[in-house]
């Protein structure tokens, strides 16, 4: 297993406020799939990130999350 760090930046369709962040994950060796990275960020980080800012008790849905991965690179931190 291989550990990478990835720079990347959220948008929420309805919610004015931008995750710009890092995320920290383990996969084999080889090419990393930046759509599942993307789903995976979604999930793990920027979901409960938009839970936790919005002001309304909205529901926060995956679909209404766009995420864009600047860089991505191996960690050994």
């Amino acid at each position: 297993m291989t550990t990478y760090i990835a720079h990347f930046n959220a948008k929420h369709r309805m919610i004015p406020m931008e995750q710009n962040s890092i995320f920290i994950w383990q996969q084999e060796s080889g090419d990393i799939d930046i759509n599942l990275l993307e789903d995976k960020i979604k999930r793990e980080s920027s979901i409960h990130f938009y839970s936790l800012v919005a002001n309304d008790p909205i529901e926060v849905k995956q679909d209404d999350i766009d995420i864009f991965v600047f860089k991505t690179v191996p960690f050994s931190g």
